[in-house]
């Protein structure tokens, strides 16, 4: 499965087989998943897509499919307006010191006075860095971190991804393509995972949402997350469970020859 992940070399590659039954009827799979270089124990993305597959591509009828992870249980159920709702354990972070993550700040930004506040959830490795909020979103869709550097100013061994993330609101641009404010924008990087930067990422935002969900006091909140090829997220925060739904497209299928 590595070796298939890395001839992928997409940011995940992730892998599923029914616990009974076929594709088509069962409701329990296991799920793993490879970046290119190593094994993850959560990747939203690649689950969203698996679902897809199992829904929309081999007709499964089931409203929801339950995949049995190293992080535990993931459940996936069909929403409103054809999208799929993930359930995920929640991550909450907690705020660190700035200055032990100097070096690696200064490789993200360059200019660390534009850092509002670090926060890290140990479990996940990843680090939330909340930019200050006169960040626009085109500030932060043209930061470019350099990504061979940062594995080496990491010197604490906690991290494993680092996401940027800024305040949404109508002044700094950061609304939708029907003027809708987003709750929160990011960035999210993991070279240390061999991901440069993914595109849009559901364990992210196991992190993310705990976190701006605390700061703008609100259980529901919109998020998007601007890679050049980012998306949009609806999450909610129920006790220590964070649901996240989005859109997926099947544009390519093929078979692997053995």
């Amino acid at each position: 499965m590595q070796r298939l992940g890395a001839e992928m070399n997409l940011s995940e590659t992730v892998f599923i087989i029914a616990d009974k039954g076929t594709f088509d009827d069962a409701q329990s799979f296991g799920i793993r998943w490879f970046t290119p270089t190593t094994e993850v124990d959560l990747c939203g993305h690649a689950t969203l897509a698996s679902a897809a597959v199992l829904f929309f591509k081999k007709g499964n009828k089931n409203d929801a499919i339950t995949f049995h992870s190293r992080s535990g249980e993931l459940i996936a159920r069909r929403a409103e307006s054809g999208r799929i709702l993930l359930d995920f354990p929640a991550n909450p972070p907690f705020e660190m010191q700035k200055e032990d993550f100097k070096d690696l700040l200064e490789v993200c930004l360059k200019d660390i006075s534009l850092v509002h506040s670090v926060h890290l959830n140990k479990k996940t490795r990843k680090l939330l860095v909340r930019l200050i909020d006169s960040i626009s979103r085109n500030d932060l869709e043209a930061l470019s971190p350099r990504i061979d550097e940062m594995i080496a100013s990491e010197h604490t061994g906690l991290i494993r991804g680092v996401g940027l993330t800024v305040k949404g609101s109508q002044t700094n641009g950061c609304v939708d393509n029907e003027g809708k404010v987003y709750d929160f924008i990011s960035r999210y990087f993991a070279p240390w995972a061999g991901i440069p930067e993914d595109p849009v990422t559901g364990s992210w935002h196991t992190v993310s949402a705990c976190y701006w969900s605390q700061q703008l006091q609100k259980k529901s909140v919109y998020a998007r997350q601007c890679s050049r090829r980012g998306g949009d997220l609806w999450v909610d925060l129920q006790d220590d469970r964070v649901t996240i739904s989005g859109n997926a497209v099947i544009n390519l299928e093929g078979i692997f020859t053995l």
